[in-house]
């Protein structure tokens, strides 16, 4: 294990604010919003890696440094020692992040979620939020 630990300082950083289309450029995003996909997770992430046959590592106490109320990072090996990728398709990390964002909305985890989402929200409150003392 220790000396797997240095070697993972030497991979790229993928937060899930790179790929969240509910983000400006300001805020993080790296992708234009029409590639990009919404409210990505670190585990959604982490599978697609695994999908890609890519090593990766999750490091869920890390924060975006931009907005450390995003918690959780991704961290993948694109290429091996001598240089060759581990998946051909993916060599940069601008490719890495077209291609998670691309996998993201179809991960079966995000498709059972809707179903039920979708059905609670048709129901959604009638009263607003606003209620307080009357003013005099």
């Amino acid at each position: 294990m220790d000396k797997e630990t240095p070697n993972i300082k030497k991979w790229i950083v993928l937060y899930p604010v790179y790929i969240n289309s509910k983000k400006t450029m300001a805020e993080g995003r790296r992708i234009s919003i029409a590639k990009a996909c919404e409210g990505p997770t670190c585990a959604e992430i982490a599978d697609c890696c695994s999908y890609f046959k890519l090593p990766f590592a999750i490091e869920i106490d890390k924060a975006y440094p931009r907005d450390f109320m995003q918690i959780g990072r991704v961290r993948v090996l694109l290429k091996r020692e001598d240089g060759t990728p581990y998946n051909p398709d993916i060599t940069s990390r601008k490719q890495l992040m077209l291609k998670v964002a691309e996998m993201v909305p179809r991960h079966p985890g995000r498709t059972r979620k809707q179903e039920p989402a979708a059905s609670t929200s048709s129901a959604g409150p009638a009263k607003s939020g606003k209620h307080g003392k009357k003013k005099r």
